[in-house]
């Protein structure tokens, strides 16, 4: 997919207030009385089904599950379904479990998730399935045999390669670096941190990992977590955070630091979050997908789940609104497309 059509997400969110450019990151009608069109049958099934379908991310209050959940949002009110937006304060394991079963009980049309551990929360999901609901997994997956579908912001060997280049480049490809993540248990993160050791083993031998740390997606945490790291590590050159919660707290640390302009800052942020820092020094480049157009790829991926329009399987395809039509791939996933850098360049020309 290409990131110009992911951005016209983007573009009915921030019309009012910006012009995004385009780059790079994305029934007929029977003769017979009495015999209905094929477009008819789907506007019925759509019309008959289900669609309240609630997103429930991580944990509630994170930037960055505020803005891929808005796009979850308006695609649900685009095609007349119900949103709703559940989960807990704290993205622990099984925080999630009692969320699931509520909504089982409620007799949702569909739950996207993103998934807080692998395993942890897969026979709550697989009740709610066996209920009918529809489980679409975004961001972060569970198992397989616990979902209908997973949405992929990006496959998980470009998201790390993007970031060790970056650091790569920023650090004159040598020096000690660190990671700082989101929780042991994040099934995403983990993922990306095991390519992120291979890319470096195979093509950056100078550059060596010295710490994973992890801030649990909580801000004076991750805050604290960046100070740590720099003490422990006095010759560290770069910072890899690929999470939005990350990325943004080292940034407020170095900041305010003596390692500003020392050590190197990168991952996975959003433009709103971290425009202060790049405008300021702190950050020459990170990246991100469109989390607006994630949650607007999930609602859309549900739906289509909801009303028959697919399966399931390898091969289906769907249409998800301003988006354009999707593939589903291998082991049941639906991938959004390439990560984006931004940087001093570019980053005003967004606001999300």
């Amino acid at each position: 997919m290409k990131f110009g059509i992911r951005l016209r997400g983007v573009a009915a969110v921030a019309a009012v207030s910006i012009t995004l450019v385009a780059t790079g990151c994305g029934g007929g009608g029977g003769g017979g009385g009495t015999e209905a069109s094929p477009g008819a049958a789907s506007s019925e099934a759509t019309e008959n089904a289900n669609l309240a379908i609630t997103f429930v991310p991580k944990n509630l209050g994170n930037p960055y599950f505020d803005t891929s959940d808005k796009g979850g949002e308006e695609a649900i009110k685009e095609f007349g379904g119900k949103y709703a937006e559940v989960g807990p304060a704290d993205a622990s394991p099984d925080a999630q479990v009692s969320y699931i079963n509520t909504l089982t009980q409620q007799q949702v049309g569909g739950i996207v998730i993103s998934a807080n551990d692998k395993k942890a929360i897969g026979d709550a999901l697989n009740e709610a399935r066996d209920a009918g609901i529809k489980v679409v997994t975004y961001d972060s997956d569970t198992a397989p045999e616990y979902r209908d579908l997973f949405i992929n912001q990006a496959t998980a060997d470009g998201i790390a390669k993007v970031q060790i280049d970056m650091i790569a480049d920023q650090i004159g490809d040598s020096g000690e670096i660190a990671i700082l993540s989101a929780s042991a248990n994040a099934t995403n993160q983990n993922a990306w941190i095991e390519m992120m050791k291979k890319e470096l083993a195979a093509n950056h031998p100078n550059i060596k990992l010295v710490d994973v740390v992890y801030g649990n997606d909580k801000d004076q945490e991750s805050f604290d977590k960046t100070a740590a790291l720099l003490q422990s590590h006095p010759n560290l050159k770069g910072i890899i955070a690929p999470t939005t919660v990350g990325i943004a707290a080292a940034g407020r640390y170095l900041s305010t630091s003596k390692a500003k302009g020392k050590v190197a800052l990168t991952g996975l942020g959003t433009p709103n979050q971290m425009r202060e820092y790049v405008k300021d020094g702190t950050v020459k480049e990170f990246a991100l997908w469109n989390p607006h157009d994630l949650g607007y790829l999930a609602a859309y991926a549900t739906k289509a789940l909801i009303t028959g329009e697919i399966k399931g399987k390898e091969g289906d395809k769907f249409k998800a609104g301003n988006l354009g039509e999707y593939t589903i791939g291998a082991d049941k996933t639906v991938v959004l497309g390439d990560p984006f850098k931004f940087n001093k360049d570019n980053i005003d020309q967004f606001k999300f």
